[in-house]
């Protein structure tokens, strides 16, 4: 029998290979908060007012995080809050961002575990998670300048454009003569359908409101509507047997936004889609109302707080064939919706425009990934001027 002679093969790294990737990535350097309030040209009303929940929506607070690195990296993300919170989340804010100076920006992942645990005494949902929001967001954008790529790229993209529809023209606040303006302007400016607020007291007036717009835009443009949450089961079933003969893309919000069960009964029972999930504010969420079974998903990542929970979503999302429409900020979900394995719709608000310097191209009822590397956007001299606190932590390279 012959000796099986061994051969040990040493792995001692080079001078060229001595570091390990967490002794030689760069470090987080600099970080900068702002509040910022955008003020509404004119005060905006759902369901939620007209039923004297809350009052008219006047403005919007902005959280922005800009963060920078050793090696000459940055980024720029952003939360909001509407009627009230802002304050709250920037305080928030404030406690949570000396945990990332000297911090490796490419542990995005490790970063908000991080930031979810300062915070978990307040608990993993609400103004906590949505105060990690902004540095989350700022993480991804400089990764994704740093590649010099869009973040749908960096990503991996399933489309270079998604479909869009505006929300802004169709307030219950409107008259409908002029929401039936405000229609036509949207149309002939690109728009790829029109969804309208619903929710009065009187079905009735829904049902006009909305039969006026069908006529109007025709049998087959898309058209959403959405009921913020006004009614319980008895009504909502009422409203989507009235409107199932109207082909809509969705029936959205019809329950209170926690009744994950209801709308997955409303949405077995219906021709017509559910969609929810706006109001949400974890993964946890999302994922009960994933399983219950609604049609669209709508997630919000400065709400979820940030990217990294939203692809998550996204995840559990795409593998229970879920379709996905973005909540608002459409800065942030066009390339998240760009980079989702089943055609989705992004939701278009001409509210942020003036807060950065970069516009968005929306054609043929679509909005267009730009080849701007990360998110693609800057804040403008207006989004200063509206800026009323800030605090920097670490020094700016």
């Amino acid at each position: 029998m012959h000796a099986v002679e061994s051969t040990i093969v040493s792995y001692a790294p080079t001078d060229a290979l001595a570091r390990t990737a967490a002794q030689s990535g760069d470090r987080i350097v600099w970080v900068k908060l702002s509040l910022t309030y955008l003020p509404l040209a004119q005060p905006v009303s759902d369901a939620k007012v007209l039923t004297g929940r809350q009052k008219p929506l006047t403005e919007i607070a902005f959280i922005f995080a800009e963060i920078a690195t050793r090696d000459g990296h940055s980024g720029i993300g952003f939360g909001y809050s509407k009627r009230a919170g802002g304050p709250g989340m920037y305080a928030h804010a404030k406690e949570l961002a000396p945990n990332l100076l000297g911090e490796d920006p490419n542990d995005i992942a490790r970063l908000f575990t991080q930031l979810t645990w300062a915070g978990a005494s307040m608990g993993r949902a609400g103004l906590t998670t949505q105060a990690i929001a902004p540095f989350d967001i700022a993480l991804w954008d400089l990764k994704a300048k740093r590649a010099g790529l869009p973040l749908a790229k960096l990503l991996g993209a399933q489309r270079d454009s998604v479909q869009c529809y505006n929300t802004s023209g169709g307030y219950l606040h409107t008259p409908l003569d002029q929401v039936l303006k405000n229609v036509e302007i949207s149309r002939e400016s690109g728009i790829g359908g029109i969804k309208l607020k619903v929710g009065q007291p009187d079905l009735k007036i829904d049902i006009e409101r909305v039969a006026a717009v069908r006529k109007l835009l025709g049998d087959d443009f898309p058209l959403m509507v959405d009921a913020n949450q006004q009614w319980d089961r008895q009504k909502a079933t009422r409203a989507c047997r009235a409107f199932e003969e109207m082909n809509l893309t969705w029936i959205e919000e019809p329950l209170d936004a926690h009744d994950f069960e209801g709308h997955g009964l409303l949405a077995d029972r219906f021709d017509t889609a559910i969609a929810t999930g706006e109001m949400l504010t974890c993964f946890d969420e999302h994922a009960q109302l994933i399983m219950a079974g609604t049609d669209f998903i709508q997630p919000d990542a400065p709400r979820v707080g940030g990217i990294t929970p939203f692809l998550r979503i996204m995840a559990l999302g795409e593998f229970k064939q879920r379709k996905l429409a973005p909540h608002f900020a459409m800065e942030i979900h066009l390339h998240l919706a760009a980079a989702y394995g089943i055609e989705p719709w992004l939701e278009h608000f001409e509210w942020l425009g003036p807060m950065f310097n970069e516009p968005m191209q929306l054609k043929d009822g679509r909005m267009h990934v730009s080849d701007r590397p990360g998110l693609g956007f800057s804040l403008s001299e207006q989004a200063l001027r509206w800026t009323t606190e800030t605090q920097e932590f670490g020094t700016r390279p």
